[in-house]
């Protein structure tokens, strides 16, 4: 399985911060994965409770207080009761600066760095302004992805634009990172004649062969078994590209998530995992969810 801390708490860091933050991880992941895609298991990944600066300096979160980090490893090996709680990766403080020494594997340059803030910018407005037309009547459900806009869109930077997703609800964020246009979003909240679906699907069920997002399922978790055969297929096939499964962490409590996983690492399969980790199933914290401190994928 693999495992990466991908937290989206904006209270307790800068959007650009984590949108970084993300974007490091899933590269990292991503080319691993496609390189290791013929393996007989598929790679264990963690973030390595390295060079952690201070250990006062640690994110809140319902299941405990996670430590930050600013080493990027890769941990293989089952985990113990005993085993320290796997830290946030980070590259940022949380005033904006710079954290001397941070483990940067993949720089960005100025141009990539405020095309992901835009991209941030635009989807919490868009969000805004659909949450508002739901509440007025206009369409009948919505769901925004407040606090989780730099794990959406720091993770879609980082993947091929050839990477097939299976998204949950509240990654419109990689569509929009991909190209999906504002029309393209309200045609499909409308169910209007002009979105793929001519109005067969619930609004926020978002789709695109195009841009190679797979279309949203209600239930929860069905998306990470069809992302874990995708990949085997794409293993199959000899190609160099991945599937991105994303999911909130109340999913994993699903059979579906367990299968997937187990599927994906019995098989080799090249799918990586990305556990959008708020510490609520809806409105249950995760430490009424689970025995342990939670989920991170």
């Amino acid at each position: 399985m693999l495992r990466s801390m991908l937290s989206a708490h904006l209270r307790c860091s800068s959007p650009a911060q984590l949108a970084f933050g993300s974007l490091q991880v899933v590269k990292q992941l991503q080319r691993q994965l496609s390189s290791a895609s013929t393996a007989p298991a598929a790679a264990t990944a963690a973030l390595g409770e390295t060079n952690i600066q201070d250990p006062a300096d640690t994110l809140e979160f319902p299941g405990g207080r996670v430590p930050f980090t600013n080493g990027l490893n890769f941990l293989g090996g089952p985990l113990t009761p005993s085993s320290p709680r796997i830290p946030c990766y980070r590259t940022l403080d949380g005033t904006g600066r710079h954290i001397p020494d941070a483990a940067v594997p993949h720089d960005l340059q100025q141009p990539e760095a405020v095309s992901l803030y835009k991209a941030m910018a635009k989807l919490q407005v868009m969000d805004t302004i659909c949450y508002d037309a739901q509440r007025q009547g206009r369409f009948s459900f919505f769901m925004t992805c407040a606090g989780e806009e730099a794990t959406v869109v720091g993770s879609a930077a980082g993947l091929d634009p050839r990477d097939v997703v299976f998204s949950q609800y509240r990654e419109h964020g990689v569509l929009l990172w991909r190209g999906f246009s504002f029309d393209d979003f309200a045609n499909q909240l409308y169910g209007n004649s002009l979105e793929p679906g001519k109005g067969r699907q619930m609004p926020i069920h978002y789709g695109s062969k195009e841009l190679h997002y797979q279309t949203v399922s209600s239930p929860l978790a069905t998306q990470l078994p069809h992302a874990a055969g995708a990949a085997y297929a794409m293993k199959l096939d000899g190609a160099d590209t991945v599937t991105a499964a994303y999911f909130g962490e109340g999913a994993s409590s699903e059979g579906d998530f367990h299968a997937a996983l187990n599927f994906a690492a019995t098989l080799g399969a090249p799918c990586l995992f990305i556990c959008r980790n708020n510490g609520y199933a809806i409105s249950t914290p995760a430490n009424e969810q689970y025995a342990g401190d939670g989920i991170a994928c």
